[in-house]
């Protein structure tokens, strides 16, 4: 998967990047581009944040290599999450 990814292509793959938690993304409306990600557990508590930059989130590699650090957060933290790759 080489070709920009969409926003919501990118909020696809965010969403099944945490699993088993809910993974809540956005876009806020001012304009720069920017996705917000929570991640929430099962109680909707919120476990993790990360905002990701449209440069990042267009561009596959990136995206991967921002989500597996968001992961790598969560799992020091004591955060148990489904193994997940990139979908190429």
């Amino acid at each position: 998967m080489n070709a920009p990814l969409r926003i919501n292509e990118a909020l696809l793959i965010a969403d099944r990047a945490f699993k088993p938690f809910k993974c809540v993304a956005w876009a806020p409306q001012d304009g720069n581009g920017e996705l917000s990600l929570t991640v929430i557990d099962r109680t909707s508590t919120r476990i993790g944040r990360k905002q990701i930059p449209s440069s990042a989130y267009s561009d596959p590699a990136q995206l991967e290599l921002l989500l597996e650090q968001a992961r790598a957060e969560l799992s020091q933290e004591g955060y148990t999450l489904q193994s997940w790759s990139m979908p190429h």
